[in-house]
């Protein structure tokens, strides 16, 4: 019997195949997910509405898929319960743009195989699919893989483990890996911002001790309520006050209308590396939320994006970005300019070193690079200096950075 493609969604009427879940000579049951597809609004899974053997692949992966196509072909029966395709992760993960769409916000994670049963139960249980390994054939999750994670407490209740940290796919030697859906997606929004913007890059140093001690200072108040303070949050505000001394660079080029517009908001992206590939979650109107806010609004986009769980607001309409490479390794880089922006700021990891102080003598400090790549036909060198200036002398005096910017 054939198989076509369902409808994905209203006005949705092709999806390219990203991963295929099954194989052919495979029994499958009803509702067990049968591929991935993605949109333009979302990654799909598809799941079975029937019961049977799998005779027959009839799509390639990266293949545009018509929707009523058929994709494959089975031997079995349909059943009369009705199944449908779940989202998973935004398709639009890093798109840029002043997309004013609503789409429906994202809840499942993401390339997870697992009966629509076992997905409810999860999430009555508070349990992350992502993080659970499924003993089911090619890894799928049963219902007793839930239970595997449930540890009784002394008061009866179920205590929850905390969800493992996703790993980065750092590939397989000697295989060859289809360039399909979100790494597809990311390479094609690269290429075409190295393309269409002419890049400078400007790098400068920058004494950060007083931000190592301040955070150091502030580490076990922000952990009493529950919340992680990295340096983003102050670097954030940094960021936010040099673009308001500087409002070039908080801007996006019109290239159709010829104009480049300087915006009086302040987005601000914070480029997340996950294992399904860079995302850019946004911090909205990061002038307005303090040093509270921050820190809590990045603690809960740096996961929802770690876990394949990032809703679709969150994600696109940014007016800067910044890329944190530190806490991996590395002192300098030359990020690519997130389209339609025209300027991001990398920062490396922070290393104590010897200089010279005001009266020559040598003295330790906290040194870090902040790394900037500009869009030249904006933003000219001396103009990517003096925001790199203004950003150096807000770290330099994170201190400053707590009380009320009086612009």
């Amino acid at each position: 019997m054939d198989f076509p493609l369902p409808e994905l969604g209203e006005g949705v009427y092709e999806a390219e195949l990203v991963r295929w879940l099954v194989k052919p000579g495979e029994h499958v049951q009803h509702g067990q997910t049968l591929m991935e597809v993605m949109t333009d609004k979302a990654t799909m899974e598809v799941p079975a509405p029937f019961s049977g053997m799998i005779t027959e692949l009839k799509a390639e992966l990266g293949q545009q898929v018509k929707v009523g196509s058929v994709v494959l072909t089975y031997e079995g029966a349909a059943t009369d319960q009705p199944v449908e395709p779940v989202a998973s992760v935004p398709a639009t993960a890093v798109t840029n743009g002043c997309q004013k769409k609503k789409a429906p916000v994202v809840t499942t994670a993401a390339f997870v195989k697992a009966a629509p049963s076992v997905r409810h139960l999860a999430r009555k249980l508070g349990l992350d699919l992502a993080q659970i390994h499924g003993s089911g054939p090619g890894g799928r999750i049963l219902h007793e893989d839930l239970a595997a994670y449930l540890t009784p407490r002394p008061d009866g209740r179920t205590a929850v483990p905390a969800p493992r940290e996703p790993q980065l796919d750092l590939g397989v030697a000697g295989s060859r890996i289809k360039m399909a859906g979100l790494r597809r997606r990311i390479a094609e929004h690269m290429v075409a911002a190295k393309r269409t913007i002419p890049h400078i890059s400007y790098i400068d140093e920058c004494d950060v001790s007083d931000l190592v001690h301040l955070r150091l200072q502030a580490l076990e108040s922000f952990a009493q309520n529950n919340v992680k303070l990295t340096y983003l949050p102050f670097i954030v505000m940094a960021v936010v006050r040099a673009l308001k001394e500087v409002p070039i660079a908080n801007a996006t080029f019109d290239e159709k209308a010829g104009e480049i517009v300087l915006h009086d908001a302040y987005h601000i992206g914070i480029a997340a590396a996950t294992p399904n590939g860079l995302i850019v979650p946004v911090i909205r109107d990061a002038d307005k939320k303090s040093i509270w806010e921050l820190a809590r609004e990045i603690e809960r986009l740096s996961a929802d994006a770690r876990a394949g769980k990032s809703r679709r607001e969150d994600l696109g309409g940014s007016t800067f970005s910044i890329t944190s490479f530190g806490s991996i390794g590395g002192l300098m880089a030359t990020p690519i300019i997130n389209h339609p922006e025209v300027a991001i700021m990398g920062i490396g990891k922070i290393v104590k070193r010897p200089v010279y102080n005001e009266h020559g003598g040598i003295v330790p400090a906290e040194m870090a690079y902040l790394s900037f790549s500009f869009d030249h036909r904006v933003i000219d060198g001396a103009v990517g200096a003096v925001f790199g200036n203004a950003v150096i002398k807000q770290l330099k005096n994170p201190a400053a950075l707590l009380l009320p910017a009086r612009f």
